[in-house]
C-alpha cells in the first residue's frame, strides 16, 4: 500500500536521510551487509535517498530501484540521473519484480515490508530473485512500533498480520533464507535490521 502525505514527508526528511547514513548503513554492514561490486535492487526507493547510499558509500555496481509510487520513481530518476547505466528506477510492485530468477546479489528494504499486506508473498519475491549465497539486506518497522498511538493517530498501515522482530525472522527462515549472525532489535523493539543469506545448493542443511 501506498504511505499517506504524513509518512511520505517523514520519509522524504533530512532527518530521515541522515539516519540511513550515518546510522542504518553502518549498523548493517557490522551485521554482514557486503554491496561491493553487487547487482542489487531496493523495493521501496521512495526519492531515491537508499538506492544514492548503496551507490555512493556501498558502491553497488548496479541499482535497480522500484516504487509502487508513479510520482516518487520520477523523483528518484531525476536524483540518480548522475549514475548514469549503474541505476535503473521503475514502478513495481515488491511482491512482482520485474525480473527472473536468481539474477541479483542483494535485496535491500529499507522499511517498505511492513507496508505490504501479505508480507510473506514480499519476503518470497525477494527470495525468488536472489542468485545463491545473495543477500536480504533489511531494516523493518515491527508490530511494536505500529500499535504506538503516533503510528495509529498519523501513519496508514496494513491493519493485519503485523510482524513482530521474531516473526519477520522465522518468516525469513520458512522461505529458506539464512541469518548468520541474529537479527537486532532497536528504538524499543521498534525496528529490526540484519542480513539473511540464501544458501547455495551445496550448503549444509542446520541441523
Amino acid at each position: 500500500m501506498l504511505m499517506n502525505p504524513v509518512e511520505t514527508m517523514l520519509v522524504d526528511s533530512a532527518p530521515r536521510a541522515w539516519l540511513q547514513r550515518a546510522y542504518e548503513l553502518p549498523l548493517l554492514h557490522r551485521l554482514g551487509a557486503r554491496i561491493s561490486g553487487q547487482r542489487v535492487v531496493e523495493v521501496g526507493c521512495g526519492r531515491g535517498v537508499g538506492a544514492e547510499l548503496l551507490l555512493d558509500r556501498w558502491d553497488a555496481a548496479h541499482v535497480l530501484a522500484v516504487d509502487l509510487d508513479p510520482a516518487m520513481v520520477e523523483r528518484a530518476r531525476r536524483r540518480l540521473a548522475r549514475f548514469g547505466p549503474r541505476v535503473e528506477v521503475l514502478v513495481a510492485d515488491v511482491c512482482e519484480l520485474p525480473l527472473d530468477d536468481g539474477v541479483v546479489d542483494a535485496v535491500v528494504d529499507f522499511a517498505v515490508i511492513h507496508h505490504v499486506p501479505v508480507w510473506r508473498d514480499a519476503v518470497a519475491e525477494a527470495v525468488r530473485v536472489l542468485r545463491p549465497g545473495g543477500q536480504l539486506v533489511f531494516e523493518e518497522v515491527t508490530r511494536h512500533a505500529l500499535q504506538r498511538w503516533s503510528y495509529r493517530t498519523f501513519l496508514e498501515h496494513p491493519e493485519v498480520d503485523r510482524f513482530s522482530a521474531e516473526e519477520f525472522a522465522d518468516a525469513l527462515v520458512d522461505h529458506g533464507m539464512r541469518l548468520p549472525v541474529p537479527p537486532v532489535t532497536r528504538f524499543f523493539g521498534d525496528f529490526v535490521l540484519g542480513v539473511a543469506v540464501k544458501p547455495a545448493p551445496t550448503d549444509p542443511v542446520p541441523s
